[in-house]
């Protein structure tokens, strides 16, 4: 996201180029200029002021008597934050690492609030100037890990954790979670978000916030909206349709409004349709505020956008992380008569109405000792109950403690935790993956494994390998450069597998914030090394009669298909935080019996991505604009809709028992009216304790609108049920959770015809089907007109 910023000193112009919460390296400007006003300056104005204004802000009826006595400069600096600690300013934060805040107004009882990161955990910096203690926050699994878990409520115990940490160490807002739609596998900010599907994202987001939120501190959605894709993210201007964005991308954000009432929203850096969405009033006020009845405040991403007043005018309450030349610029509309200073009312009361209800207003005496020992096990067991297993023929996984182990892969040692940016969490320590299995009792191949850290360690004593600080500073996490993977020699490979039971090969990945992803070997693809470990290994342990498993640690699909087959378990364990190698221990051991289930498809192939011609855009290289051709056919929709046979399909999961889903029921008479019940039973058919998701999905008939093939509607997770036993899970869908968007009309329309639900254990693994019949065509909901795309484009056709 490089914008430039401009600011009239004089008769100079400043021209300043900036990066979102994270700034790239290189860039000097002057800070004094951009610095928050002198206090001395601030309190003259304050003293001569507060004589004749005695209002105080106290509660939510005092609101509008505060307002009304501010000035219009107290104004003017209020909806904008008070700089980025290095960038523009050097505020006074008390909370080293936070990265924004709020112009405080003491005379009127207005407190300076602090916002910091992030979507895996409170990053924060873990050491403070002149104090020995520390800092540490706890490294939570990915999002995407914990949409894997299908079950809101292990999403709204990590929020809880979260939100403790970010209320002890001081902060009032978490910027987090994230739920941009996973629309291409290359984003490089996907390990930040849930999935490609709305309802996922919606409800994990939303189990969220209500965990952050149950703290008396806030939670921030975000990016709102259409945010999906790292490339040229804050100047690209997305183009798709009023219905692809209603009924996918922005969904989940009315899901989480809805149903966990954020005290913030985030505002995307890119264009939407033409316009900035922080300047864009189609988004921010006509949808937010009308159509979905939102009652926080909306605030720009880091340096997003690149007109104050505008935003201040489309319903962007507060500017991030905010510059002096901001607030004159607003200041200047108002006098100027190019702004109602009743916009500036309107956008402080909204703010103000989150103030009163933060930890600073309340005047909390945070503890800095949040409990770390406690929020490290719910990361655990997130992050556990989150993998996916892929594959396990003939069940070589779960491992017994007798059998002895080697492994192979440069991330057995070196595991990642999560992506890089403000996804980052300053975390005491990350187990790895082979630490996690010594500690867990396993015999682990001590000449192996020493092989390994030695290779490591050569080669990180390496200036091209050693890890660096981030370019975008300490609070940022480090660079860590790729190593290549270490080369097995055959001799290597054949004494590993005789002095072992079974091998174990680790591949790991890392992405993040700045950059997406590639399709080149390393990446997206294997590496020709990691290729060759695969293959080697696979062979000598097959020879000896014994099985081999995969271990993936990455953030995103990989490619899979051609090299698949060649081994017996794949245990995709994503990022799973700072308890990764506990975590992996407790899934391999069977101490925990996986039950992860795809929130996001892996290809068989790139190409075989309904957005793969169009991302990141066009112009190629340089994108300004990307088109979303494939409209409402992203993930699963598009797969099942135009049979394109994915590598393993949304929902997709296997355990160490077996589930039967069946009994499927929908309410008498089989006419919708106004909802429609679901139940279907769940029986453990295997011998193992286990949990099963239960998907519904529906295929709607085509009628004027067009639909895909199957949409998800509702999901519901077990208890761990014991072999032999059985669970009633139960949905109810209403006539909006059916319906779909119709741009002509304006409305949700739910369309008559013949409906078919169906349930099972995921998209394309359907159980039981039972079919149901609308009479006629019903208007559901009637909204507003808003984002009509200005240009045409063409939409994937069977």
């Amino acid at each position: 996201m490089l914008k430039k910023l401009k600011k009239k000193k004089k008769s100079n112009l400043l021209t300043i180029t900036l990066t979102s919460s994270l700034i790239l390296s290189g860039i000097t400007f002057d800070i004094a200029s951009a610095q928050s006003p002198d206090s001395s300056t601030v309190q003259q104005n304050q003293t001569s002021i507060v004589q004749t204004t005695p209002s105080f802000l106290t509660d939510a009826a005092s609101i509008e008597s505060v307002i009304q006595a501010m000035s219009l400069e107290e104004k003017a600096k209020f909806v904008v934050g008070v700089g980025m600690p290095g960038f523009g300013g050097t505020p006074p934060f008390e909370v080293t690492g936070a990265v924004g805040g709020t112009f405080g107004i003491p005379r009127l009882g207005i407190p300076e609030l602090r916002l910091a990161d992030g979507p895996a955990g409170l990053r924060i910096r873990p050491t403070r100037p002149g104090q020995t203690q520390t800092y540490y926050a706890t490294a939570f699994p990915i999002a995407t890990a914990l949409a894997s878990t299908w079950d809101p409520a292990t999403a709204e115990a990590v929020g809880q954790a979260q939100g403790n940490e970010v209320k002890e160490y001081g902060v009032d807002l978490l910027l987090a979670p994230a739920l941009n739609i996973h629309r291409n596998p290359l984003n490089g900010r996907n390990f930040e978000y849930y999935s490609e599907d709305p309802l996922i994202a919606g409800k994990m987001a939303a189990a969220m916030v209500n965990g952050v939120q149950s703290n008396g501190v806030g939670a921030t959605i975000k990016h709102f909206a259409a945010n999906n894709q790292e490339t040229n993210r804050n100047s690209i201007d997305t183009i798709v349709s009023e219905r692809a964005l209603r009924e996918i991308y922005l969904k989940g954000f009315e899901i989480a409004v809805k149903e966990s009432h954020p005290w913030s929203v985030m505002s995307s850096y890119n264009k939407l349709n033409g316009t900035y969405t922080s300047q864009n009033a189609d988004l921010l006020t006509t949808i937010l505020r009308k159509d979905w009845g939102y009652t926080g405040f909306v605030m720009t991403d880091w340096f997003g956008g690149d007109n104050p007043v505008e935003q201040m005018k489309a319903g962007n309450d507060m500017i991030m992380p905010g510059m002096s030349y901001q607030s004159e610029l607003i200041k200047a509309a108002v006098e100027g008569g190019n702004m109602d200073e009743s916009v500036l009312d309107r956008n402080i009361k909204n703010i103000l109405q989150i103030v009163i209800q933060t930890p600073e207003f309340k005047k909390y005496q945070n503890t800095d000792k949040p409990d770390l020992t406690a929020h490290a096990q719910t990361a655990r067991n997130a992050a556990a109950e989150g993998m996916v297993l892929l594959k396990n023929d003939k069940m070589p996984l779960p491992i017994s403690k007798d059998q002895k182990i080697a492994i192979f892969g440069n991330t057995q040692i070196e595991t990642v935790k999560g992506g890089t940016g403000s996804g980052d969490v300053n975390a005491a320590y990350t187990t790895s993956i082979v630490d996690g299995l010594k500690t867990g009792g396993y015999q682990i191949n001590q000449r192996l494994l020493q092989e390994y850290k030695t290779y490591i360690d050569t080669l990180r004593s390496q200036d091209q390998y050693k890890i660096k600080q981030s370019p975008w500073g300490e609070d940022f996490g480090k660079l860590i450069p790729a190593i290549p993977e270490k080369p097995l020699a055959d001799s290597e490979i054949a004494s590993s597998s005789k002095e072992s039971d079974i091998g174990i090969i680790v591949i790991g990945r890392i992405s993040g914030e700045g950059a997406d992803r590639k399709v080149v070997k390393g990446d997206y693809l294997l590496s020709d090394a990691e290729q060759e470990m695969i293959s080697k290994v696979s062979a000598e342990y097959h020879k000896q009669g014994k099985k081999v498993a995969v271990i993936l640690n990455i953030g995103g699909p990989i490619e899979v298909a051609s090299w698949r087959d060649k081994v017996d378990s794949i245990l995709l364990a994503w990022q799973p935080g700072q308890e990764a190698g506990y975590a992996v221990a407790d899934v391999i051991s069977g101490k925990v019996n996986p039950s992860g289930k795809l929130a996001t498809t892996f290809p068989v192939k790139y190409s075989d991505v309904a957005s793969a011609n169009s991302f990141p855009g066009t112009p190629v290289g340089n994108p300004k604009q990307v088109v979303y051709n494939e409209d409402i056919y992203v993930g699963y929709r598009y797969n099942t809709t135009f049979n394109v046979k994915p590598a393993y399909e949304f929902g997709y999961g296997l355990s160490y028992t077996s589930f039967d889903i069946n009994h499927l029921n929908i309410n008498e008479g089989k006419k919708f009216k106004d909802k429609l019940k679901v139940s279907a039973m769940v029986e453990n058919t295997g011998n193992l304790s286990g949990r099963e998701v239960v998907q519904v999905y529906v295929s709607a008939p085509d009628g004027k609108l067009e639909k895909p093939a199957v949409e998800l509607k509702a999901f519901g997770k077990t208890k761990d049920l014991k072999p032999h036993q059985r669970e009633l899970l139960q949905f109810e869908l209403n006539a909006k959770d059916l319906a779909s968007y119709d741009e002509g009309e304006n409305a949700w329309v739910l369309e008559k015809g013949t409906y078919t639900v169906k349930v099972g254990a995921s998209s394309e693994d359907i159980k039981e089907s039972a079919t149901f019949t609308v009479d006629h065509d019903m208007v559901v909901e009637k909204v507003n007109e808003a984002l009509a795309p200005k240009v045409e484009f063409e939409r994937l056709t069977k």
